[in-house]
């Protein structure tokens, strides 16, 4: 199982650079520690200092991030390149046009009720500005020097099987998990394009694993009356999203999806490892180690990609976002839609099976909606239940399908979806027993 890396001898550098660099990379990720009374990521910190510090400049730097989301694909042409794209670049400039009336304060009264754009502007766009291009940083020592390589072996046993995805892709899960979606989601389109994914592993690690994080699924919880159950519902939404997503990528649209790497790429496929794992695990860190290239270098094409992912996000965010959340509150179409879900929910016995529908429906639109439908509702089962439809959809069209679309990975507006009712379905199907069972 020799591999380029036992050309190399191990030196001293060698080993103080992969630890060095990959701890500073976990701590920063995955290690969460309390400052004030405030207990998360180090990561979060450093964008919520940064936001209480610069308060007065930070809404006119994400508008100026939203005013290049909207200008660049008109001045690289990139806006002809199909229909989708063409549409989106107009939405950009809808985006444009609504970031400056929040900045402003210059928008109409419907746009300016708390729950609407101020909840957009101030809960997404400003956070995602922020952790994207900050968290860029700290990406380039999680994967540059060897980590995901070196987890990935270990992991290998149980990755490949349930999810049909290499071991590297744990990290891509925990950093969802613990971090941000829009930073996995960066993470798998920078190792999709240099070959360590394929477009199939690539969309599965997407829309299967780029779930919200732990913060905010405390939000939820809180928002639901959940957080003397906290533990349970953590492990339960946790759980019941990887069983959702071992489901999806053994089904069409996914199934589907071509097993090819990006295009015009060399494939890097992860080795079968049958022999000593902790040897192999450091041979495969060290070959990336003598490929990598210099601190400085890689830290800049990572912070590069970050702002370029946030021009491309914060714009759709202020214009397909608003839209879900006017449709949602304005009109019927939720409650149409939630008539597709409550089959799912009567089946299982879930209490109140159309508001459940209804609920889970408003959840493509964005992710909080769901738990602002039964906040209040008596029944235990059915608040922990949507609670856990929060995170396990994953797909949203406020923040979570723009980062999508703003990759280079290859799944369409339409099948995303398709992926987001089989999620939903599956979610209701599997959490409302396992919910009843441990209650």
């Amino acid at each position: 199982m020799a591999t380029t890396a036992q050309a190399h001898r191990t030196t001293a550098a060698d080993l103080l650079r992969f630890v060095l660099y990959s701890a500073i990379g976990v701590f920063m990720f995955f290690v969460p520690i309390t400052v004030g009374e405030k207990s998360t990521i180090p990561l979060d910190h450093v964008v919520s200092w940064l936001r209480d510090n610069a308060a007065d400049y930070v809404p006119y730097y994400a508008l100026a991030l939203i005013l290049a989301g909207a200008v660049l694909p008109f001045v690289t042409g990139a806006w002809r390149a199909s229909r989708l794209r063409t549409v989106f670049a107009l939405l950009n400039v809808v985006g444009l046009a609504v970031g400056v009336a929040l900045v402003t304060g210059a928008g109409p009264a419907w746009l300016m009720a708390e729950d609407m754009g101020p909840f957009l502007f101030n809960a997404l766009v400003i956070p995602v500005g922020l952790i994207v291009p900050i968290g860029a940083i700290f990406l380039a020592l999680l994967i540059g020097y060897g980590l995901m390589e070196f987890v990935g072996v270990f992991l290998q046993p149980v990755m490949r099987p349930l999810w049909r995805t290499p071991g590297r892709s744990a990290i891509d899960a925990v950093a969802s998990f613990v971090g941000s979606y829009s930073l996995a989601l960066l993470l798998t389109n920078r190792v999709y394009r240099e070959g360590r994914y394929t477009s199939r592993e690539a969309a599965i690690i997407a829309t299967g694993f780029s779930t919200v994080s732990a913060s905010f699924m405390v939000i939820v919880a809180k928002t639901l009356g959940l957080m003397e159950h906290w533990l349970m519902y953590f492990w339960l939404a946790l759980v019941v999203t990887f069983i959702v997503t071992a489901i999806t990528v053994r089904i069409p649209p996914l199934s589907r999806i071509p097993d090819t790497p990006f295009p015009g790429v060399e494939h890097q496929p992860e080795e079968k490892v049958t022999g000593n794992r902790f040897r192999y695990a450091w041979s495969e860190a060290r070959t990336t180690l003598h490929a990598a290239p210099s601190l400085g270098r890689n830290i800049a094409e990572n912070v590069r990609d970050g702002f370029k992912m946030a021009m491309a996000i914060l714009p759709s965010i202020l214009s397909i976002g608003l839209l879900g959340l006017v449709l949602a509150r304005y009109t019927p179409v939720f409650d149409w839609v939630g008539y597709l879900f409550a089959p799912f929910a009567w089946v299982v016995g879930l209490p109140e099976p159309l508001l459940a529908g209804k609920a889970s429906a408003t959840g493509i639109a964005e992710m909080f909606l769901p738990a602002t439908i039964v906040a209040g509702e008596e029944s235990l089962v059915l608040r922990m239940v949507i609670a856990i439809v929060c995170v396990s959809a994953i797909i949203f069209f406020s923040a979570l399908v723009p980062s999508i679309l703003a990759t280079d990975i290859p799944v369409p507006l339409g099948h995303l979806v398709i992926i987001w009712f089989e999620r939903v379905a599956l979610t209701i199907l599997i959490a409302t027993p396992l919910v009843r069972l441990l209650l």
